[in-house]
């Protein structure tokens, strides 16, 4: 999915925002730290900016709703938004299961790429279970499945299979980061 939808990579002086996305366990963290060094850029965890209720109810094993994603949502978009007005671009991990939840990330930096991690069930459940301290349970990775929406015609983005390691991943990715920029190219 090649498709500009107004700003592109070069109206950040070729430094692109990244979002690392898929459901747990898929190795969006990983990936995404791996990246952002690669591109010389600042990381996030968009798990980092969860608000306090919403890690409780998810530590708890219930999944969040769209309300409880709100505030979470307008964290991770202006992050977004300030590594585009820095100029600094930025990778940052944060599931962004479905298309409305990217549109609102987009709102705010426009020209942001979507990097998506998939694997499939029975990985993904392995990996949770092998993941210590981390507050999302592995009962959750249904909802999560039911709620991801792929990629689809307008976004910016690419879908890996995530079961490859983040070496991996991350040639992908800036592969696919230079293409887009070079196919976005007005000159």
């Amino acid at each position: 999915m090649t498709d500009v939808e107004s700003a592109d990579i070069q109206d950040r002086s070729g430094i692109p925002c990244v979002v690392v996305m898929g459901v747990s366990g898929t190795g969006k963290t990983t990936t995404a730290r791996l990246l952002a060094l690669r591109l010389g850029v600042p990381f996030a965890d968009a798990d980092d900016l969860h608000p306090g209720p919403n890690i409780t109810k998810m530590t708890s094993g219930v999944p969040l709703d769209d309300s409880d994603r709100e505030p979470w949502l307008a964290a991770v978009g202006d992050w977004l938004r300030a590594r585009a007005a820095a100029g600094t671009g930025g990778v940052i991990a944060c599931s962004a299961l479905k298309r409305r939840y990217r549109d609102r990330l987009r709102a705010g930096a426009s020209g942001t790429y979507f990097l998506l991690l998939t694997a499939d069930r029975d990985e993904l459940l392995e990996r949770i279970a092998a993941r210590p301290g981390h507050f999302m349970p592995s009962a959750l990775l249904d909802s999560q499945l039911a709620a991801l929406e792929p990629l689809q015609p307008g976004e910016q983005g690419v879908t890996l299979h995530g079961s490859r390691d983040a070496e991996h991943a991350v040639a992908v990715a800036l592969r696919w980061l230079r293409e887009a920029a070079a196919a976005n190219d007005p000159g």
